[in-house]
Formats: C-alpha cells, structure tokens, sequence
C-alpha cells in the first residue's frame, strides 16, 4: 500500500500510474476555462457591420465618339458613348444590416437606340444591349448610318434612347432578407452630328466616238458640279469600272475652279479590249478637288454607261478565184467591213503559199465605212506542177482607227480553185473567138461548095 501526502494525487491509467503536483494540475485548468469562454463569446457576438445607401440613382449622359462631321452620301459607323457620373449618398454602416447585392447608381440591363428622327439619315442597326453601367464607367454602341448623297449641308441632332433598370429602395426584413425595389426608366438625348458641304457630279450629257472591240475611242463627257462646295484645282477622272473592258488611256482633265452649279466639258481616250462584245459596259467617273479647308479629296464615283460597236473585222464576199497552173492570172478579191467603225486608210495583202506565188500581193483599199465593201486585185503565179483543185490562202486587211492607230485584222480565208490544164482542140473550142472563126469558115466552105455545083 503506497502512502500518499498532501501534496501528491494519485492517478490510475490503462497505461500505468503516474503522479501529479496540486501545483500542475493547476496549470492545467485554466488553459480549459479561457478555451470555454472564448467559445461562449462567438456564439453570442452580433452580426457584423453592414452598408446601406437611403438617396442615390444613376446620371447618364450620351456623346458622339470621334469626329461628328460627315459628307453625304457616305455609309458610317458612329460610336455612341453612355457615361455613368451617378452618386451614391447618405451611406449608413450599422451592425446588423444586410449588405445589397446592387447599387442604387447602377444603371442595369442597359440597351440603346438611335433613330434618325427628323433627319434624312439612315439608321441601319437595331438596339443595342450593353448590359449594367455601373458609376464612373462607360458604354459604347456601334450603328451603321447612310447619309444620303443629297442631304444638305448643316448639323443635325439624332435621338439616342437609353432604357435601364436601377435600384430604387430595399427593404431588410430580420436580420438575413432584403427585398429590393427596382425602378425602369427611359431617357432621351440628342446628338448633334455635322454634315460637311462637298462637291459631287452629275453627268448631263456623253458622247461616244468609235468606241469599238479591239480599237482606241474617245468620250467627250459635260459634268455638272451638284454639291454645296466650290472645289479648287479640280481634274475630272475617268476610271476603269472592275473587270469593265473600257480601259482609259487618257484618264484625267484639269479644269481649275468648279463652283457649285457649275459646268465642264472634258475629252478623254480609252481603249476596248478584243474580247469585248457589243453592249454596253460601265465606266466610273469622278472629280479630284481641294476643299475649303485645304485638303486633297475626292468626290464619290459616279458610273455611267459606254455603248460598244462590234470589232471591225472583214469578210470576202466574192467568189472563188479560177487560176491554171503554169499561168498568171489577175485576181480581184471583194472585201466587206462586217464591223462598227470605220477603217481608214485600208490596205489588202494575201500571203501566198506554194503553189503561188506573187510580186504584188499588197492592194490599196482606203476608207471602209461599216458594211461598205471594196474590190483588189492581185497578179498571182502558178506552179505548173499545180495540182487542180480548191485552195485556201490567207488575207489580211491592215488599217488606221480614228486616232491613227495601226490595226490588224484577223486572217481571212480566200479561195482559188486551179482548174486542169486543157488540149489544144480544149481550148480552142472554148475560146468564142476561134468558135466564131470555125463557123465562118464552114460557112464559106459551104457557099463555095453551093456555087460551084451551081455553075455545073
């Protein structure tokens, strides 16, 4: 039996026996009474301090991103910039109530509108949905406007809408639900937009001068200035419209001054591909100016229409040429001009082949209206070994177009035809001249016969 003093306590453990001070267990105590208390007071303490907005609402205002000055007839796009500058006032921090999930000066589901009102502008984009401005923050939508080409110079206000949702007032029920209380509101602002005054064209009249497939023309255009701005140091320009086969070779007129409600009258040359069928194709037409402020610009294009005549071309219209070998012959050859133009000063060639041959194979033609037809003759050899038969040789018609440039046409196909060499007595009976010579003859055999019996 162990004897324990006062200052011992005894202790009995699954894992044996051990002894502690009065002291120690002191020690012990305590650190489990503060743990308690610690407890108790977080399971009491109130809740935290909550934020609460009484007076506050959202403050939009619109602007037009970048430049608002615009020429007619252009299609834009304009930037339409919502600002947010909405307070907040009167913010209570209390224990207890519960903070909101919104701000009074947030302008939620934002969604913006631009109509043309009373302008001749052409809004092309629908609403826009920007979603929650919140303070101090910026949208921006994007529209697509047409300004017609005839609107006038001046400014002009376009209607912009906004439509919002805010939080107008909460209500907090305990000390864990709010109800929130939201307000829609519409607003309208006018943006002011600048339409510039600029010079356009009109085209009064055009005259077309042999503009044909595979040849060089010109147009001679009167070009009204329709727009509000006097331009300076002007050029009317021709251009190529795409694949157009009208091809300008002598684009570009100066003209100097050309005031508003004035006229010009400018010459330019342009060329036709071969390719090119007979219609009508376009050709774009615009002026290059100085504006009043100094600047190179250019009007809009103003595309009209150029009639093209056929390629000229030729056809032999007469018939196959008769020649026998070993002999020459003078050929004549009819030449038609099947096309739209005029060829001048036109020359006929034949490019012989064996078995011809020939010392004048060129032959002067000169002007051949379109569907007019000219004769030339040529002085063709044949090789006496000629087989007789049909044979083709080529021809070429060589002209001048209405600004003197040399034109080839396309080879043409001629016919000879070498007939078989003939007898004596072949040709002979042939030739009306011997035939004649033969019945005199044997006419006059026969009256001498006739008179001789007569005189028996």
């Amino acid at each position: 039996m162990n004897v324990l003093n006062n200052n011992t306590i005894q202790n009995n453990t699954r894992s044996g026996n051990y002894l502690l001070t009065r002291e120690q267990s002191k020690n012990l105590l305590w650190p489990v009474i503060l743990i308690g208390i610690a407890a108790l007071l977080i399971m009491t303490a109130p809740a935290s301090a909550g934020e609460q907005y009484m007076a506050g609402s959202p403050d939009l205002s619109v602007s037009l991103g970048g430049t608002n000055e615009f020429s007619p007839g252009k299609e834009v796009q304009m930037s339409i910039v919502i600002d947010n500058s909405g307070l907040n006032q009167f913010k209570f921090v209390k224990t207890g109530i519960v903070d909101r999930d919104d701000l009074p000066n947030t302008a939620k589901f934002l969604a913006v509108t631009l109509e043309a009102g009373e302008t001749p502008f052409i809004i092309k984009t629908d609403p826009q949905m920007l979603g929650d401005l919140a303070a101090s923050s910026t949208a921006t939508g994007t529209f697509t406007v047409r300004i017609p080409s005839d609107t006038a110079a001046g400014i002009y206000y376009l209607p912009v809408k906004l439509n919002y949702t805010y939080l107008y007032s909460a209500e907090q029920y305990g000390t864990d639900t709010v109800q929130n209380y939201y307000k829609t509101k519409d607003e309208v602002f006018l943006v002011p937009v600048t339409v510039k005054p600029d010079a356009r064209i009109s085209i009064v009249s055009a005259k077309f001068n042999e503009m044909n497939a595979a040849a060089e023309g010109s147009i001679q255009l009167e070009v009204k200035n329709i727009g509000q701005e006097n331009a300076r140091k002007a050029i009317i320009t021709i251009a190529r419209n795409d694949g157009s086969p009208v091809i300008p070779t002598e684009a570009s007129a100066y003209i100097g001054d050309f005031p508003s409600g004035g006229v010009a009258t400018a010459v330019f040359k342009a060329t036709v591909s071969e390719s090119a069928d007979a219609q009508t194709y376009p050709l774009d037409v615009y002026v290059k100016y100085e504006n009043n402020e100094g600047d190179t610009v250019s009007s809009d294009i103003e595309t009209i229409g150029v009639p093209v005549g056929m390629k000229t071309g030729f056809v032999i219209v007469s018939d196959s040429q008769m020649v026998v070998p070993g002999q020459k012959t003078v050929i004549t050859v009819q030449y038609k001009n099947t096309g739209g133009a005029t060829a001048y000063q036109a020359q006929a060639r034949v490019s012989m082949v064996d078995p011809f041959t020939s010392n004048d194979d060129t032959a002067y033609l000169g002007d051949l209206a379109p569907g007019e037809t000219k004769e030339a003759s040529f002085l063709i050899s044949v090789d006496g070994a000629a087989t007789p038969k049909q044979y083709g040789i080529d021809s070429e018609v060589r002209f001048n177009d209405a600004f003197d440039n040399q034109i080839v046409s396309d080879p043409i196909k001629m016919s000879l035809t070498v007939e078989k060499r003939k007898g004596l007595v072949e040709g002979l009976m042939e030739n009306p001249l011997v035939l004649g010579i033969i019945a005199i003859v044997i006419i006059g055999i026969g009256y001498f016969i006739y008179r001789k019996k007569q005189l028996r």
